[in-house]
């Protein structure tokens, strides 16, 4: 089968935003939370946690030379409830998106792009246990299919299977076709910090910064790495340079909160609060400028 060239512009995967480290059970990487449309610059993930931003993909769109009218009525059909899902996914409605990517679906079940969008619409509504079976059915159909690979380590993640994560992590490292090796040295990394493995997630954590030196979501895991072993002052160097990059709100509130509470141990209770302020105006309704909120008040 042949990818559809006509469709290549406008069918895309939705990119997803990665955040680390959620007072909710988030990790390192991407994590299942509303779907926000983020720039079209290719980058490094991890819901995946480096979970997960993915990249804009063109759709399957899938053909054979011998399709007949049925065939192609079907499949312009999937790619139109696909592209609608998309706009859902990527405009927070996530509800209305999986309705159209399983419309998408019956029409075209053995498109691997339409299966990841299933699985990522799965994913918004929280759905783990669907989305991972959407992803492994994408990988399924097409074994180098990098994000939806990328994404069901975040999947795993998750659910703490970091056996598992790591196992899907390190055969995209091993794949040399894949683009972006830093995202998934970068989830490997915090896949060993839970783990227990620091060397390991350090070793992991500075190949990635050899690809993208400012990356912020292995900052930031570099800097929770360094602070969990008393290097006070290289995380804050790491969570520093982490806000200097474009980030979402949610990770500038999480980087101000880690970085509030090292001043607290160092005994600078007014730098902690100023970053705490900084937090609850950048993300007053995430958890992260929730946690902040209640963090400055045991301070005040």
């Amino acid at each position: 089968m042949q990818p559809c060239g006509k469709c290549r512009p406008k069918d895309r995967v939705p990119r997803f935003e990665a955040v680390h480290g959620q007072p909710n059970g988030g990790f390192g990487g991407f994590a299942v939370r509303r779907a926000r449309r983020v720039g079209h610059r290719p980058r490094a993930y991890g819901l995946g946690l480096v979970v997960s931003a993915a990249f804009l993909l063109s759709a399957g769109c899938a053909t054979t030379g011998g399709e007949d009218g049925d065939g192609q009525s079907k499949r312009l059909k999937a790619q139109s409830h696909f592209n609608l899902g998309v706009d859902h996914l990527e405009n927070g409605r996530p509800a209305r998106g999986l309705r159209e990517m399983l419309a998408a679906e019956d029409y075209s079940p053995e498109d691997p792009r339409i299966q990841y969008g299933v699985a990522r619409a799965y994913l918004t509504r929280g759905k783990i246990q669907e989305s991972e079976a959407h992803l492994l059915r994408s990988i399924d159909l097409e074994p180098g299919y990098h994000e939806a690979r990328l994404t069901l380590s975040g999947v795993y993640m998750l659910q703490k299977r970091y056996g598992e994560a790591a196992e899907h992590t390190q055969a995209l490292i091993d794949d040399p076709t894949f683009p972006d090796p830093w995202r998934a040295f970068t989830n490997l990394g915090w896949i060993d910090i839970k783990r227990n493995r620091l060397e390991d997630a350090r070793e992991s954590l500075e190949l990635a910064l050899e690809y993208r030196p400012n990356d912020w979501q292995t900052l930031l895991n570099l800097g929770i790495l360094e602070a969990s072993e008393g290097m006070s002052q290289q995380a804050l160097g790491a969570f520093q340079r982490a806000l200097k990059s474009q980030i979402p709100p949610s990770a500038g509130a999480e980087l101000h909160y880690r970085i509030a509470e090292i001043y607290v141990m160092l005994g600078e209770r007014q730098r902690a609060v100023k970053h705490l302020e900084v937090a609850i105006q950048r993300a007053a309704d995430d958890p992260w400028g929730q946690k902040s909120e209640a963090y400055l008040s045991r301070l005040r």
